[in-house]
């Protein structure tokens, strides 16, 4: 079986940490080595909005130092997965620091976004319970991660996933707010339960937080209490009854920072994150209707690791396909779309799409894409009916989906917009500043909506495809049944031009 020797190194708003992992052709893998060095980039960041020269000249050392370490496993720096997280993607000087990173390294430092990190959280938690994640989605769940810079949020109805929330609340920002206040202790527990019990009303939009059974929560402060107060029994992670954190924390609010260090052998930078960090998770576990706390023994790195590796690619791929899915269908939930209509259009599109691939040459990610689209084309209609298409790509452009990145939401606003009238036209600044390869994407996958989308024109759900043929220069849509279809081809007169133009084939219905 082919071994490949793969690392991946993450810079974060407390430090740089790296995996370095042997993956085996069928995408499983082993940690090999892995290491990890404090640097303040998010007390410079979230002070002063941009990362210092000394912290800069530190992450130059620390890298060149993992660079070194890789060589013994002989992985060159080019080849090394490296992310830049909530304190780079914030920081004012953040493409000069990447180039700096390139030309003293050989690193590439590539800034994931905040919904690209709930993707990798997720893959790390799903890894991590293994047969045990089927259990969990027997009910609702918070999967949380608190960093220094930012709070991770993901609710799951049943197993999928309704909401996906980053939000500007972590433990450097805590204890910076807390230092300019000249606050004490109980001024850190007002601010945090202040922001903490905000959030939460909003989150009782997207799922009642009383009904949170499962409350899933990783990051180093959660794997500390784990290691404290956590039962054993579970290779991969542990179970903390909610008394037992609960009088952990207590105790940690009465301990200084010199105590904490002292007793359990922390660094002083993990021990001023601790209380904040176990704080905010106490406050969010409060609102649920959680008995305990499940902390999986990983992190956003295990998570890069099996994006890369493809663990059970097969499985991870539909996993993750449904989880997109489900995050699509709840955004338009939000914005009271029509569902029938959008599932009706969904599968009408994917029919074409798959009868055609010889014809459009796409794969698994633009299909997906399209579903999504299709899912979303009409939730412009929750701001106006007329010109809906332009605010369906308003909506999308500012929303998230979890599992897609911001490149993917660029091309679904493009098919939400083209979905109906006019075009793609040099003129649409959201058209022409997408990659000229992802244009010829938009114009394939957005002239297969429009006919889908033609053959529901009056939301009857009555038009189903059982076939397809190519004769020439037209293209011939067998329905199901003996129906009159005059306002389905009126429709497709109006909008199947751009099919024609993109394809070269005329779309004709019998």
């Amino acid at each position: 079986m082919t071994v490949k020797t793969q690392a991946v190194i993450e810079i974060g708003s407390t430090g740089i940490r790296a995996l370095v992992a042997e993956v085996r052709a069928d995408g499983t893998f082993t940690i090999l080595d892995g290491a990890g060095k404090p640097v303040q980039l998010g007390r410079d960041v979230f002070t002063s909005g941009a990362m210092s020269r000394e912290s800069i000249r530190e992450c130059i050392a620390v890298l060149r130092g993992f660079r070194e370490l890789l060589r013994t496993y002989g992985v060159a720096p080019e080849d090394a997965r490296v992310i830049g997280t909530s304190a780079i993607r914030e920081a004012e000087n953040r493409d000069a620091f990447v180039d700096r990173i390139a030309m003293h390294t050989g690193f590439k430092v590539d800034i994931v976004e905040d919904i690209e990190e709930n993707h990798y959280m997720y893959l790390a938690v799903q890894y991590a319970l293994g047969e045990d994640a089927k259990y969990f989605a027997r009910s609702n769940s918070i999967i949380i991660e608190i960093g220094g810079g930012s709070t991770e949020l993901m609710l799951l109805r049943r197993g999928k996933i309704v909401a996906v929330h980053s939000l500007r609340l972590g433990t450097i920002r805590a204890d910076e707010r807390t230092r300019s206040s000249i606050g004490s202790a109980g001024f850190l527990m007002h601010y945090l339960s202040d922001n903490v019990r905000t959030t939460c009303d909003s989150l009782e939009d997207d799922l009642a937080l009383s009904g949170v059974r499962s409350f899933i929560v990783i990051g180093s402060d959660a794997r500390f209490a784990a290691q404290i107060a956590g039962l054993d029994g579970r290779a991969d992670y542990r179970v903390i009854p909610k008394a037992d954190f609960e009088s952990l924390v207590d105790k940690l609010k009465g301990m200084s920072v010199e105590a904490i260090v002292a007793e359990y052998r922390v660094s002083y930078a993990e021990a001023e994150a601790l209380v904040p960090g176990l704080v905010i998770t106490g406050l969010f576990l409060e609102r649920t209707g959680a008995a305990e706390l499940v902390v999986p023994n990983v992190s956003i790195r295990e998570g890069l690791l099996i994006a890369i590796a493809g663990g059970k690619r097969g499985e991870i791929e539909a996993e993750i396909r449904r989880q997109v899915l489900a995050s699509a269908l709840n955004l338009g939930r939000r914005y009271r779309f029509d569902e029938a209509h959008a599932l009706h259009v969904s599968s009408l599109a994917l029919f074409l799409f798959d009868h055609l691939l010889e014809t459009h040459g796409m794969g698994d990610r633009e299909r997906l894409l399209l579903e999504a689209a299709a899912l979303l084309h009409d939730v412009g209609t929750f701001i106006r009916t007329s010109g809906h298409h332009k605010h369906s790509e308003y909506i999308v452009t500012n929303s998230e989906i979890f599992g897609l990145q911001r490149d993917d939401l660029s091309i679904i606003a493009a098919l939400v917009r083209y979905h109906r009238k006019a075009t793609p036209d040099q003129s649409h600044a959201g058209y022409t500043s997408l990659p000229r390869e992802d244009r010829v994407v938009v114009l394939k996958l957005a002239a297969m909506l429009r006919v889908a989308d033609s053959l529901d024109r009056g939301h009857t759900q009555r038009v189903k495809l059982v076939g397809l043929e190519t004769r020439e220069d037209s293209l011939i849509l067998r329905t199901e049944g003996q129906i009159d279809l005059s306002l389905e081809r009126l429709s497709l007169a109006e909008k199947a031009d751009m099919f024609e133009d993109v394809f070269g084939l005329k779309v004709v219905t019998v």
